[in-house]
This record gives C-alpha cells, structure tokens and sequence, in this order.
C-alpha cells in the first residue's frame, strides 16, 4: 500500500511517498481501509520534531482516520467488514490502510460523508472538552475565540452558541470572520485591524471576556488576558502563531482569573469513555447538520505537503482532508 513517509525531521517538501506492507488485524483490532485522513497544524510540528509526541521513524502524518471496516482480528465483535468508520490514530493516518484497536473505532452513519467524518475527533474533541469540561460554562457567558476560523477555533465558535455562550470571534481578516459569523459567533473582532484588548473590552461593555479560547498563543495571548473579566478562564489550547507566550502571573492575581490547560490527547487516555461519548455524540451532531464539521478543500496523499503548507500558512478555514 501507498504512505507518505516522514523519515527522519523534516519540513514538508522532504516527506517520501513510498509503498509499505499491508497492516494485519491482531487481537482486538481491526483494519480500515482510508478513504479520508484529516491533518492538524500539529502534523507539521511532529515531523519537525517539534511536537511533545515523537513517534519512532518511519511514520506518517495524519491523525484522524474515515473509511471502511476490511478486515477484524480475534476477539473483535462490535465490528464487521464493511462497516462505515471514524477514529482517531495520533499518526500514520496519510495511508491507504491503517490497524487500530476496535475499541478506538466508532461506526458513522450513511448520511455522514468520509470527509467530514475525519475532521470531527480532533477538532471537536478539543473543543467539546474544553467548553464542557474545562471551562466552567453558564448560559449567557460570553466567549472569545482567537483563530475562529481555523479548525479548532470554528469548532469552538459553533460549539460555544450550542452551550448558550455569546460567541466573539476574534480572527486576522474580515472574510474569516464572515466565515466565522456563519458558524456560530454573534460578534467579531479583527486583531489585524484593532486592539485586542480594548477591541474585546469595548464589545463586552466594559466587563471582559468571561471565557477566552486560545489556540493561537503568540502575542495575542497576553492582550487576550488582559480583557477577561473578573473570575474570567483563559484557556490554553494550542500554539498556533508558533511563540509560546510567557504570561505576567500579576494578571491571574488582579483579574482573579483562571489560566487552565487544555490537554486533549492527555485527558483522552485517562478518560476513555468519556472521550467515546464524547466522539459518538459528536457524530450524530454532526450527521444531525447541528455542526458542520467544514472541509476547507482535499488534496491527494501524493500532495501532503501542499495540504500541510496550508495549514502552515493559515490559509484553510475549517479542516484539510487527504484522500488516500
């Protein structure tokens, strides 16, 4: 079968297309036969070697999976052949076939299409734990998502109106933030054109932001701080822009706010069945059409690196799909 190789660190013209043996079902797994691999901005990050997660080489990007059941190993019994399917792999996911453990493995429905199937774990799955589990939500908070038309920060704006949160997206042009307007945020504010702080500070009344949903990072992230309201949550989910900010702990102390970490991949392995209803529930949503699950635009595994240079240069609105 075909993958795309990342051999030793690299960026992503250096990726290899190459053929490697099929993958067989152990104990317990089955084998799903790809025919959509969705890619994160972490992606790039882990095949420079930048990433907290280092797989051993040889490996492939891609960590989020849709496609077909083609084979199951011994002790396998809530799957078949054939079965429509989504899960989430870390990596290896730029491939034409892939081995999981079943127990990883949930079925879709036939009215959700592969593509936006693939994009729904990471993103939402972020996002959901974040709102629901970390971020202490009451109806009529209000929310300001930097990034709001990237992956996560649209999956953050669509979830947020969902939970009764008045949605602010805060994004770097105007036509993300008519995207964004579309998924969900009532207000928008752009940080390439007006201040941050004051931007947010003026929009809210004067009060702040009660929850701030930051996967951007960078300088926006201290200006973002310090808008939030009195007993305002920060949240720490990712490192877009590529600085990690050092935050002036004084804010935490003057505003009374929380700065809490979002550390989706951890909580997944230490809560296992949440994340498993989590991940069904957000399949029915989106086969319900209550979230989009948006597909910015697909490329062929053969042009991962153009897909990946996208998502580099923070052009895609919404996910980016490979089609093994």
């Amino acid at each position: 079968m075909k993958a795309i190789l990342c051999q030793q660190y690299c960026g992503p013209d250096d990726l290899v297309l190459a053929d490697v043996p099929d993958p067989v079902a152990g104990p317990g797994e089955a084998v799903i036969a790809i025919k959509a691999a969705a890619l994160n901005f972490f992606d790039i990050l882990m095949i420079q070697g930048k990433y907290q997660i280092k797989p051993p080489f040889p490996f492939s990007p891609g960590a989020e999976v849709a496609g077909v059941i083609e084979s199951i190993g011994d002790g396998v019994t809530d799957l078949k052949v054939g079965d429509r399917v989504v899960a989430s792999c870390g990596h290896n996911g730029a491939r034409e076939k892939i081995a999981l453990p079943a127990a990883s493995i949930v079925k879709i429905p036939d009215n959700l299409d592969y593509d936006r199937a693939a994009g729904i774990i990471i993103i939402y799955g972020t996002a959901l734990h974040a709102l629901e589990d970390r971020a202490s939500p009451k109806p009529g908070e209000t929310l300001a998502v930097l990034g709001a038309a990237g992956g996560t920060g649209l999956a953050a704006c669509e979830l947020g109106k969902l939970m009764g949160l008045k949605v602010i997206a805060c994004a770097s042009s105007d036509e993300k933030l008519a995207f964004a307007r579309q998924h969900g945020a009532e207000l928008t504010l752009n940080y390439a054109k007006e201040d941050l702080k004051e931007g947010l500070k003026k929009l809210t009344g004067g009060k702040g932001v009660d929850i701030i949903f930051d996967p951007v990072g960078g300088t926006y992230a201290e200006a973002a701080l310090r808008s939030i309201a009195w007993e305002g949550r920060f949240l720490v989910i990712g490192f877009a822009a590529g600085d990690i900010p050092k935050m002036p702990l004084n804010l935490a102390l003057l505003k009374g706010c929380d700065i809490r970490g979002v550390f989706w991949g951890a909580w997944t392995r230490l809560n296992a069945a949440k994340n498993r209803a989590n991940l069904e529930k957000l399949v029915q949503w989106t086969a319900e059409g209550k979230i989009s699950s948006h597909v910015d635009r697909t490329f062929p595994l053969a042009q991962t690196a153009d897909a990946l240079k996208v998502l580099g240069g923070r052009q895609a609105m919404g996910k980016v799909i490979l089609h093994p």
